[in-house]
């Protein structure tokens, strides 16, 4: 009887070694981990701060003397001034802006026993370059203030008021929150009496200083113009140089004021007059369903374009058809719009 049992036994071993791996294999792949560290592994945001993005009600951002303030609202963002829900492209920035606050690690924390009075000058936070101000329903404002660089260029240093501790956080943390202010900026402007006055949108949903790569698809070939780590404007190929003992791209000090010049005029493009919108029979009425120059434009360390500008047709002899893709109605331009950037190719040698 002991010998029955023993065999019994055995053979009930086989089942459970195979059943419980299997179980453990389902729990993983339904839940990303391991049953028994579930309560041991921590899910909290390692963030500068704690406030989920879902909180946060209203926004207050300052760079010198200007100002824009975003609320949240039942199913919206809203511009303090401007008519209307912010749009989705400048929406899906703020969210990301919130969202890069509350994941994002610090490289480095300076400690207030390593900081003098001056460091905050030097690290450009006397005074902060940008400000932002956080408000949630629940919680007293938070205020974040973005300096300058670091030597390599690849963090910005940033600080809490009322903390002494100054962070060392990711390029892209900062990059994000300008970008929102200068859209943000931009839908202000268009809302102005100034703009309103005279019938006139500004074509671009962001300032070409936020603009760090431009790529030009004309005559079938793609060009690609971005900037050096100074800023300055060169060709991708062909029409620039490498730093000694780097990959460093540095711009043609003969081509970058030519490239500057082109795309410092898209900054004061208008859409001079609303057409359509933008459904097929009329994308194919005005020359967009194959445009004859598409630009795209990106942030700095961004493969996603921050905008897709289109030209089609010719209205007439001074002005041409436009559009802002995918979502944006058909307008006409000024024809030296589109007319500028052909020339650009032009001159850096990428024209017909």
């Amino acid at each position: 009887m002991t010998g029955a049992t023993g065999r019994m036994a055995e053979r009930l071993k086989t089942p459970l070694a195979v059943t419980l791996p299997l179980v453990l294999l389902l729990a993983l792949v339904l839940s990303g981990q391991w049953p028994e560290l579930r309560s041991k592994l921590s899910t909290s945001p390692k963030g500068l701060l704690a406030i989920g993005p879902n909180e946060v009600e209203r926004v207050d951002i300052r760079s010198g003397s200007d100002s824009v303030t975003l609320r949240r609202q039942p199913g919206r963002w809203t511009i303090e001034g401007v008519d209307g829900a912010a749009p989705a492209e400048l929406v899906s920035h703020i969210d990301t802006a919130l969202k890069f606050l509350n994941v994002s690690q610090p490289s480095r924390e300076i400690p207030a026993s390593e900081l003098a009075a001056e460091s905050f000058a030097a690290f450009g936070l006397d005074p902060p370059a940008e400000v932002a101000v956080l408000e949630t329903h629940s919680t007293a404002a938070t205020t974040v203030n973005f300096g300058t660089t670091n030597p390599a260029g690849t963090s910005h240093y940033v600080r809490l008021s009322g903390a002494p501790t100054v962070y060392l956080m990711p390029r892209h943390v900062t990059e994000e929150w300008r970008l929102v202010f200068d859209m943000a900026r931009r839908l202000q402007a268009k809302a102005g009496p100034a703009v309103a006055g005279r019938g006139a949108d500004l074509l671009l949903p962001v300032s070409i200083a936020e603009v760090w790569a431009i790529e030009i698809v004309a005559g079938g070939k793609l060009i690609r113009f971005e900037r050096d780590v100074q800023g300055a404007w060169f060709r991708h190929t062909g029409q620039h140089t490498h730093a000694a003992g780097s990959n460093t791209h540095m711009a043609d000090p003969a081509q970058a004021p030519i490239i500057d010049a082109a795309f410092r005029g898209l900054d004061a493009a208008v859409a001079e007059k609303r057409i359509a919108p933008a459904d097929a029979p009329h994308l194919a009425q005005y020359g967009l369903v194959h445009p004859t120059l598409i630009v795209l434009f990106y942030a700095r360390d961004s493969s996603t374009p921050l905008a897709r500008l289109e030209f089609g047709a010719p209205a007439d002899p001074l002005d041409r058809y436009a559009r802002l893709a995918p979502d944006g109605v058909i307008v006409t331009v000024a024809e030296f719009e589109p007319r500028r950037l052909t020339e650009l190719l032009k001159a850096v040698g990428a024209g017909s």
